[in-house]
């Protein structure tokens, strides 16, 4: 998942060039990079404003963009626990259906990340160990629509991994049933802070919000911003824009199918991306036809219509190779694919987020509950990374020892090519430790 920004006005119309071998059916009208550079000075802005008045500052930014004058941002465990016990009976059933699936998916990846211990050559003694980061900071937006699963994803992974403690975030006028969801999935402590604002709370502290060694979650285009301008002192999961779904289909596809999840997809924002691209040329028109028809029911179709109409495509491919290739140059965020042998394609993939084959696996069920994580990687970026996953709140911090036999080995070349870069300093440091000469 990932939640689309609401504070650009100038998009750029510049449609991406296609590869040789691939050719549109039907072309966006639109991309989705924004001119950022108004949201950019005002979230500067609101970040200093954080910095320097802290509570004082949240309180005035409340009332400014919430339209809630509020004296106690934390919600207390009385709240937190009303909250819960006013949950809809099955809602909550399904609630912890997810966090159990999202938490038993992550103690399993957790499981593949051991400690290292190797002596790599004699009396040389190397290793690493896998250590959580103690106090993490969780986004969580209000947006469109009240998303349940969104706390899960970011709080469940984290005290999986074993961070101490987990801050949440949400807007003042969040629904009360993401608060419940927030306390179910085991969030530390919560704060009614949204947009920017709770960004830069959560990087620098105030009074009452504690400063954290990492944020993670999706949000607005102020919250992505936010998160930009304050990485270094704080680490952040990733830039998340405008949420995608694409499908690789050949022959085989199922049109109605294919036409539903992509309309599913793009409900979410007016500015989602969502795409098919196929080696069919009969399966692309009868997508196409699909979409049209469904959108005359689709009780979102506000929504999801503009989405296609601005930012849906349809690609026709020559091969199978420039389907793949044109696939892993979009990297798409939700990549489906329904071929004849799915698994086959899914192996020559590279590029996405989340892959979900066969025509079984809808991305539906990962955004709410089968145990994989929402929160991916948009605008190209899974070329060079994955989404949130457990191991996104642990560090991997390298040691190493000596034995006498060790530093025999080590030390001469570490001399040398401490002496060959006129680094004298490095020079006695190795040389030191093998009593080869004084220091004067």
């Amino acid at each position: 998942m990932s939640v689309l920004p609401k504070g650009s006005s100038q998009m750029t119309n510049r449609v991406v060039q296609l590869p040789h071998g691939v050719r549109y059916i039907k072309s966006p009208i639109r991309n989705t990079m924004a001119d950022n550079q108004a949201i950019e000075a005002k979230v500067k802005d609101i970040i200093v404003s954080v910095r320097a008045e802290k509570d004082e500052a949240i309180r005035r930014l409340s009332l400014q963009f919430d339209g809630l004058s509020l004296q106690d941002t934390e919600v207390s465990l009385g709240e937190r626990e009303a909250a819960v016990a006013n949950l809809d009976p099955q809602t909550r059933r399904d609630t912890e259906f997810a966090i159990g699936n999202v938490r038993r998916f992550a103690e399993a990846q957790l499981g593949t990340m051991t400690g290292l211990e190797v002596e790599i050559l004699p009396g040389v003694h190397l290793g690493h160990r896998v250590i959580p980061i103690q106090r993490v900071g969780a986004y969580v937006p209000g947006g469109r629509y009240p998303l349940l699963s969104a706390p899960v994803m970011t709080i469940v992974p984290a005290k999986v991994a074993g961070c101490r403690e987990v801050i949440v975030c949400l807007p003042p006028t969040a629904n009360p049933a993401v608060i419940a969801a927030c306390h179910l999935a085991g969030a530390t402590r919560i704060f009614r802070v949204g947009g920017a604002q709770a960004i830069a709370a959560l990087a620098y502290g105030t009074e009452t919000v504690p400063a954290v060694d990492k944020i993670v979650g999706p949000g607005n285009a102020y919250v992505n911003e936010a998160k930009r301008q304050v990485f270094g002192p704080v680490g952040i999961d990733q830039l998340a824009g405008p949420s995608e779904i694409f499908v690789v289909a050949d022959a085989t596809g199922d049109a109605r199918m294919i036409a539903t999840d992509m309309l599913a997809q793009a409900e979410h924002d007016v500015r989602t991306r969502v795409g098919l691209i196929t080696t069919d040329h009969a399966l692309a028109k009868a997508v196409e036809q699909e979409v049209t028809a469904q959108l005359a029911t689709l009780s979102t179709a506000d929504v999801a219509g503009q989405a296609w109409q601005d930012y849906g495509e349809i690609t026709l491919c020559d091969s199978e190779e420039a389907m793949i290739g044109y696939s892993d140059s979009v990297a798409a965020e939700h990549l489906q694919v329904h071929t004849a042998d799915p698994h086959a394609t899914a192996q020559k993939l590279q590029n996405y987020g989340s892959l979900f084959v066969g025509p079984l696996a809808s991305v539906v069920y990962s955004d709410k509950c089968s145990g994989t994580n929402h929160t991916l990687p948009t605008m190209g970026a899974g070329r060079y990374t994955g989404g949130l996953w457990v191991g996104s709140f642990v560090k991997t911090c390298t040691h190493q020892w000596m034995e006498e036999k060790g530093v025999a080995t080590v030390a001469p070349p570490a001399m040398r090519q401490s002496a060959s870069e006129g680094l004298e300093g490095h020079r006695r440091a190795a040389a030191i430790r093998l009593s080869l000469e004084p220091l004067s």
